[in-house]
């Protein structure tokens, strides 16, 4: 099975094939570190994470570079809001970023350069533009000179002319000072500082770098000319992925990336979650609000990443809800002794199903699908256990499933633990504990107190206590 991605560049499905064999070089816009990340940009991360996750699977090495960017208007309006300063907000919020994301089972990046840490690879890309002819330099700004590139608009499908013909006198929202630039759509590379601002020397004088400019300098730094994958939100096509590709390619002479890839929106009633809307819901909101991890990623992921997904309360519910039912499979091991870990066996039709459906642009629905199903056979063979003590099915090839099941989730990042509470109970429960326990419910079943005798099998099989109730009555049970 060959694996093909979705590339905005040339709007098709192309077989992935990376510059170097077995190795992925992977770059993905990180965010403006002035607020606590909201579900929109955990969606983008959990989406990069899943496709590392996946092409490591496939045995490839991925060098996964996210950036943070610690220099904007957002930031500066904060720290002076705050009475802090831009570095004071940037630390609060990068440590806020991690605390977040990593609850979602999100990997850290190979590496995470900070715009503050790169301002000498920006100033040498900046020069470079200049000497050839692409940039100009006006009273301390710095602007990129759109129309001497000839393929701008190439990702977003866009033409200059096209803009220029519907722009109908609008003014750049970059940059208020529009007059000073050749063309209104020429965008800033370095912007000269204003009074009471943080800024840095440069060749054009003390300022701070344009937004676009900061990516293709990084990319460039840590990765090279050409790297395999570059990541972000579909918002981020027009206009800072396309300028990133203006920024680049008139310097290397080489694409900037082979594959760009792009996620859809988070949206709230038709509408893109986003601060400035006022719609958003933090990542931190929904956890603190005992939202499990796992089910977050099961709503990002049930969906494909480049379709828009829609944030509901029931949506959340329901993946609370499918998250339980995998989560259960997911410890299937818990129910029964000496149960074994084994070798993979190959060739497996799960898998395959599995890789068919990844293979496809990561189509990670199909995936769970996939997943769902085999829960649903452990589901299926659990209860047959729970009710007569026995299943037709052999002992290793339930043992086969839920190695399977396991190995499977841990690509899409989804992982289940038995709670300390349970573990607790494990511990300290005896023998003569679950005898007494056992004719508790025995005499709430004579009362015909149903929920209370449900209770107490449900204490049970959470601690790893299987009850098995016997024709004539009685009830056995084993760990």
């Amino acid at each position: 099975m060959t694996l093909t991605i979705y590339n905005t560049l040339t709007r098709r499905k192309e077989p992935f094939q990376p510059q170097e064999s077995g190795h992925v070089k992977m770059y993905c816009c990180g965010v403006t570190v002035y607020d606590y990340c909201h579900l929109g940009h955990g969606r983008s991360y959990i989406v990069w994470d899943m496709v590392r996750r996946y092409l490591q699977w496939r045995g490839y090495k991925v060098q996964y570079v996210q950036n943070f960017t610690d220099i904007d208007d957002k930031i500066l309006n904060r720290a002076n809001a705050e009475g802090t300063s831009m570095q004071e907000v940037s630390e609060r919020y990068i440590l806020a970023y991690f605390e977040d994301i990593r609850r979602l089972n999100v990997m850290d990046a190979s590496d995470y350069p900070r715009v503050t840490e790169n301002i000498w690879a920006i100033h040498q890309l900046i020069r470079e533009l200049e000497k050839k002819g692409y940039a100009y330099a006006i009273d301390g700004d710095v602007y990129y000179q759109v129309q001497n590139f000839s393929e701008y608009g190439k990702l977003s499908g866009r033409s200059l002319e096209d803009m220029q013909a519907g722009a109908s006198g609008r003014v750049d929202s970059e940059e208020p000072s529009v007059n000073k630039k050749h063309n209104p759509f020429d965008f800033a590379l370095w912007k000269a500082a204003k009074p009471g601002e943080p800024a840095w020397d440069s060749p054009w004088g003390k300022g701070r770098p344009g937004w676009h400019i900061e990516c293709s300098a990084m990319v460039r730094s840590l990765l090279g000319d050409t790297i395999d994958i570059h990541g972000g939100g579909g918002d981020l096509v027009f206009p800072h992925h396309e300028n990133e590709i203006a920024q680049s390619e008139v310097i290397t002479l080489k694409p900037l990336a082979r594959y760009w890839m792009h996620n859809g929106m988070v949206t709230v009633n038709g509408e893109k979650m986003s601060k400035s809307l006022g719609n958003f819901t933090t990542i931190r909101q929904l956890l603190d609000q005992g939202v499990d991890p796992n089910a977050i990623r099961l709503f990002v992921l049930q969906a494909h990443y480049r379709k828009p997904l829609d944030f509901t309360k029931d949506a959340i519910i329901s993946a609370e809800n499918a998250w339980k039912t995998l989560k259960e499979a997911l410890l299937f091991n818990s129910k029964l002794k000496n149960f074994r870990l084994l070798p993979l066996a190959m060739p497996n039709p799960y898998v395959e199903s599995f890789q068919r459906a990844m293979d496809d642009d990561f189509n990670t629905a199909a995936a769970l699908a996939v997943l769902f199903e085999l829960a649903k056979e452990l589901r299926r063979e659990g209860n047959l256990l729970i009710h007569q003590g026995k299943t037709d099915t052999p002992l290793e090839t339930i043992e086969q499933q839920w190695q399977t099941l396991v190995h499977l989730a841990q690509v899409l990042g989804l992982e289940a633990v038995l709670n300390e509470e349970a573990d607790t109970k494990q511990e300290v429960l005896s023998n003569a504990d679950i005898e007494t326990l056992i004719q508790q419910r025995q005499d709430a079943r004579k009362e015909r107190n149903f929920a209370e005798a449900d209770r107490i099998r449900n204490q049970l099989q959470a601690v790893g206590v299987i009850l098995i109730d016997k024709p004539d009555g009685t009830t056995a049970w084993h760990w």
